[in-house]
């Protein structure tokens, strides 16, 4: 099969007889990484442990829109250096719904090629999660003190690229930019060099978004384009980096409530007689101790953060969340939830009925002795 990707016709930015003027773009590669540590984390132990302090909040569009109930902790994490030589220099944010937040930063300029180039490599070839993750560990070691139920087994991870360009030499409106490089910009949020069809390249554009007239969002599953200044853009990495987080914590929900529900199962596979109902009522005590942890847990990463009057973050966080799955994950646990609310009902229910057949047999065995002693003539 030919590749369709190398023999597709390249983009027309000029006439064919006059050379075409390289286009420079300035800005960042932020790369986003959410590792699911633990149950919580106590902040003011942290910041004692560590001697750091609030995150400060961003300079957003509308100040005072966008408020965290409870700050997560900043801390610098290094510099990182890929296999290609390229330096990343990051820092580690603590939530105290129990994730950390990675944030890598790669100054970038050049054309729209390097930076298409940089996406496809970035996206499906490097794991920045397992480069991560020991530098992590190593933070983890000094701040164990303020964690809460520490998960021992391999940490959930997600990770999201962020191409902000601050720059576009020559851009002008909004509107001129998508007509112009709107294939360009697709092609780096899907990390694709192939010339993308129309009908892939409108899916992609039509995830975008806008509040001024030089700005714009373009949001996708694993990567977004943000064109925006340095205080402008942080309002939506922000809130791309708290949707990712939400998704990390359903799925950890998800993984949570999947292994419950599989061993109430086995136990119920494994009998239904008089004596096995008795066990149930462990088990129910166990599956009502997950669900409230479920719900409070919910709650917590929920109201982790607060839209209060700006109506264009809201719209923002919509439509990152809904990119990156969150309401997909949302809606599983949901169900999940629902159907161990119904086990739990019933495995009450079965202790019942086997609580009270054990007290009528008592009963009943009680009634014959006295009768037994009553027809031999003897007082019980």
């Amino acid at each position: 099969m030919p590749d369709l990707a190398a023999s597709s016709p390249k983009i027309a930015t000029g006439p064919a007889s006059e050379p075409v003027p390289e286009i420079t773009l300035h800005g960042a590669v932020l790369v986003l990484l959410q590792f699911d540590v633990c149950e919580a984390i106590r902040l003011d132990r942290l910041r004692e442990l560590l001697r750091a302090s609030k995150m400060e909040q961003p300079a957003l569009k509308h100040p005072g829109a966008v408020r965290y109930q409870r700050p997560p902790v900043v801390e610098s994490l290094g510099t990182l250096t890929l296999e290609s030589g390229e330096q990343l220099l990051g820092e580690v944010k603590y939530y105290d719904y129990g994730v950390l937040s990675v944030v890598f930063e790669l100054a970038f300029e050049g054309g729209w090629e390097k930076l298409t180039a940089l996406a496809s490599r970035w996206v499906w070839d490097v794991d920045f999660a397992a480069q991560a993750a020991e530098m992590v560990r190593r933070k983890l070691e000094v701040a164990a003190a303020a964690l809460v139920k520490p998960y021992t087994k391999e940490w959930l991870s997600e990770d999201y690229l962020i191409f902000h360009i601050r720059e576009i030499d020559g851009s002008s409106s909004m509107s001129d930019l998508i007509q112009t490089q709107g294939a360009h910009i697709a092609q780096v949020v899907r990390g694709d060099t192939g010339y993308l069809a129309e009908s892939e390249r409108n899916e992609v554009l039509q995830s975008r978004i806008s509040y001024y007239a030089n700005d714009l969002a373009v949001i996708g599953w694993n990567a977004a384009f943000i064109y925006d200044s340095t205080a402008g853009a942080e309002t939506a990495v922000q809130l791309l980096e708290y949707a990712n987080s939400q998704l990390l914590e359903f799925r950890h929900y998800d993984d949570l409530l999947t292994e419950e529900l599989e061993r109430v199962y086995t136990l119920l596979d494994e009998g239904t007689g008089i004596f096995a109902r008795w066990r149930l009522a462990r088990s129910a005590t166990r599956l009502h101790t997950v669900l409230l942890d479920v719900a409070e847990l919910t709650e917590h990463a929920d109201n982790a953060i607060k839209f209060l009057s700006d109506m264009f973050s809201a719209r923002l966080y919509k439509l990152a969340a809904q990119k990156v799955g969150v309401p997909d994950y949302k809606d599983l646990v949901t169900r999940k939830v629902r159907n161990a609310e119904e086990l739990y009902r019933f495995m009450v229910d079965q202790f019942n009925q086997s609580r009270a057949f054990f007290l009528e047999l008592t009963v009943v065995i009680i009634l014959v002795i006295e009768l037994v002693y009553l027809f031999r003539g003897r007082p019980f």
